[in-house]
């Protein structure tokens, strides 16, 4: 096993690394691929040391000090951060928790689980499994694929770009809008309380689709879906296409809103007319 106390500015180079599991408190960290050796870089720190321990593969990155009064200490020291970026195998998987540090992941294909109180987390092009769980956070995710698992209390969630095999996000207060594509038999489950979901799918999405809301108001650019006139619950239905992906959304209050966007192809004929 080998360990480190950083209290400064350095870099150290790792001969391999399987897993990585990392707390930040406050500061930001960056997870990046690497077809290298894996490292560890800290360009920034001041409060407490990070404490860095490799053994047997398996990287673990603690700037957070052993039990709550550890926590309260950093949060009452506003000073206290640290700028860390750490490389690893592009399937390596990632545990990251925060309270108040903001991340940067990117590139990976691995499991990355996410957990933050309020700092924000940014995914680009994050291929694998993606479970993120933030109080007051904003993760905000491009180029994704895979299956995300979100909960939140009031942060948001913002997806854009690439494929989704699976949603699954539960929110309390917090908004999720999502600009992606369904992957064929993909499943999307969407359920809040007060906050506001809106949803923009391809015109040639093929889906079950099941929009209810208690309170809230539901809209949908999609033409083969039927609106329920009944006071409570609102509720629009129907099938795209071949139905193949299924899309279920529910929430108390918030409203829901389906949109639409061209297909490439489409896109690509209209220019051609244009010319």
């Amino acid at each position: 096993m080998a360990h480190w106390t950083i209290d400064e500015p350095t870099k150290i180079d790792f001969d391999g690394v399987v897993t990585l599991k990392a707390n930040i408190v406050a500061g930001t960290v960056s997870i990046l691929p690497t077809d290298n050796r894996p490292s560890l870089q800290v360009s920034e720190i001041s409060g407490h040391p990070l404490e860095v321990v490799h053994e047997a593969g398996m990287l673990s990155v603690n700037q957070k000090r052993g039990g709550l009064e550890g926590v309260l200490q950093w949060l009452q020291n506003t000073r206290g951060r640290a700028t860390v970026t750490i490389t690893v195998p592009k399937d390596c998987p990632v545990t990251l928790n925060l309270v108040t540090a903001n991340a940067v992941i990117t590139g990976l294909s691995g499991r990355v689980s996410v957990k933050t109180a309020s700092g924000d987390v940014t995914l680009d092009g994050v291929t694998g499994t993606i479970d993120a769980n933030t109080a007051t956070g904003a993760i905000e995710a491009q180029g994704v694929s895979g299956s995300v698992s979100f909960k939140s209390v009031s942060g948001d969630l913002a997806l854009a770009h690439g494929v989704l095999e699976s949603l699954n996000a539960h929110s309390v207060s917090g908004k999720i809008t999502t600009d992606v594509d369904l992957h064929d038999e993909g499943g999307v489950q969407v359920k809040t309380v007060s906050g506001e979901v809106t949803m923009r799918l391809p015109e040639s999405t093929s889906a079950e689709v099941s929009l209810n809301s208690v309170g809230g108001r539901i809209d949908s650019a999609f033409p083969e879906l039927t609106r329920e006139e009944r006071a409570v619950p609102k509720t629009v239905t129907g099938t795209l296409g071949d139905g193949s992906a299924s899309l279920n959304v529910n929430s108390v209050s918030g409203a829901i809103t389906l949109l639409s966007r061209p297909d490439p192809e489409a896109l690509k004929q209209e220019g051609e007319r244009d010319l």
